[in-house]
């Protein structure tokens, strides 16, 4: 569904309706010179199959000529560039790849799941053209076109489809989208804290067993005499190889982590930026539409239809032609506003991903606890033969040294 060609409003666009998936991943060697090496991307959508190869620099200039073409929609941000690498900073490169492909994914997402992006001639070829020539072709494809207000159906009748109080509710609706921006922000960032802790705590299992290796390696013996010498060498030996089962652990933490990450942190991380695109929609709207809107009905309360029969016919063709243009301005503004109001269901269409984000958080929790449970339950048992290993020798040598005693103590006595 298109809302430009299909409708003028969004109401009752579902979630399964708002296009396909697209993958976005790093190609495993860099391009280029050895000293201007570059990463490229391979994007692969549902939609067209084949992967393209794409550079950072592809991915500005499509960002930008969106922007352009779409002003009156939400078009998400892309991931920052690195300034000053090395310098400025203490992300390794590997880290810094991986954010920006987590946020060119989630650009390319976005503009997949918008109903009237993903129909244009612009995303057709960033997502099928060759690298040589993809930059030069969505050049030349925005230019045939222009922006969407000029080959848009419902740009002339933006004013007929406006509901009733518009203006008013915009107001609102932009107050209360703001909130809940506000509040997954919080969510977010509970969710990044979780996440951290579960590889904080996988790298604190890793530690623990390393230690315990180290504890039971080979060391020189105990002397002869040294108390429990012979439990703990039975000991130490078991505890070395106790080490393997927090290494599992760690493994478990860090894939908890992970999941974590993937699962919950992206998912939220999608929905903000998706928010954050619809703010900046709202400021663009109210910095530039609103003022243009009001500057054109100012032009018009003026005395130009009064004495325009009284002019030359150059200045008539002159204001003739400013009349077109105060006139288009309002066109725009109407259809700026239904745009805005179109962009606004959209955003409430995705809200119910929440729930499932959150029944995601729920399921990701019980597993990896789980996972983490069998490991622990599958460590309690060897622990408790340990124990009772080492406190078998020593309850005899405990018996038999008292048996001793008593002996020594009826020598002492002697016969009654």
């Amino acid at each position: 569904m298109h809302l430009g060609q299909q409708s003028a409003l969004v109401d009752g666009l579902s979630l399964k309706e708002l296009g396909d998936s697209v993958l976005v991943e790093i190609e495993p060697q860099r391009k280029g010179l050895s000293f201007l090496k570059h990463v490229e991307y391979r994007i692969v959508s549902k939609c067209f199959q084949i992967p393209v190869q794409r550079r950072y620099k592809d991915f500005e200039m499509f960002h930008g000529l969106l922007l352009q073409k779409f002003i009156y929609r939400m078009v998400p941000s892309l991931p920052p560039k690195r300034i000053l690498k090395g310098v400025l900073n203490s992300v390794s490169d590997q880290e810094f790849n991986d954010s920006r492909r987590r946020g060119l994914q989630r650009f390319m997402t976005l503009v997949i799941r918008h109903p009237v992006l993903v129909g244009d001639e612009l995303v057709n070829i960033f997502l099928s053209a060759s690298s040589a020539d993809v930059l030069n072709k969505m050049r030349d494809a925005y230019k045939k076109t222009g922006d969407e207000f000029l080959t848009s159906q419902i740009a002339l009748h933006g004013k007929v489809n406006l509901p009733e109080g518009m203006q008013s509710q915009a107001a609102a609706n932009r107050e209360v989208i703001a909130s809940i921006h506000s509040s997954f922000n919080k969510l977010r960032d509970v969710a990044e804290r979780i996440a951290q802790r579960s590889r904080e705590n996988s790298t604190d299992l890793l530690m623990f067993g390393k230690d315990l290796s180290e504890l039971g390696s080979d060391t020189p013996d105990l002397p002869v005499n040294a108390t429990m010498s012979k439990a703990w060498k039975t000991q130490r030996k078991s505890l070395g190889e106790l080490s393997g089962e927090f290494g599992l652990l760690a493994d478990k933490a860090a894939h908890q982590g992970s999941r974590e990450e993937d699962e919950v942190v992206e998912k939220l991380n999608l929905l903000l930026e998706l928010l954050q695109s619809y703010k900046d929609l709202c400021d663009r709207h109210d910095s530039g539409v609103l003022l243009e809107h009001q500057r054109a009905f100012e032009k018009r309360s003026g005395p130009v239809a009064t004495h325009l029969k009284y002019q030359s016919n150059i200045e008539q063709s002159r204001l003739t032609q400013q009349e077109n243009t105060i006139i288009t301005m309002e066109m725009r503004s109407y259809f700026s506003l239904l745009c805005l109001h179109q962009e606004t269901q959209m955003v409430f269409t995705h809200l119910p991903l929440v729930t499932s984000i959150l029944g995601t958080f729920v399921h990701s929790q019980l597993q990896g606890h789980k996972e983490m449970g069998d490991v622990w339950g599958e460590l309690h048992p060897k622990l408790k033969d340990l124990f009772e290993s080492v406190n078998e020798p020593s309850s005899r040598s405990s018996s038999q040294t008292h048996h001793s005693r008593g002996q020594n103590t009826c020598a002492l006595i002697g016969p009654a």
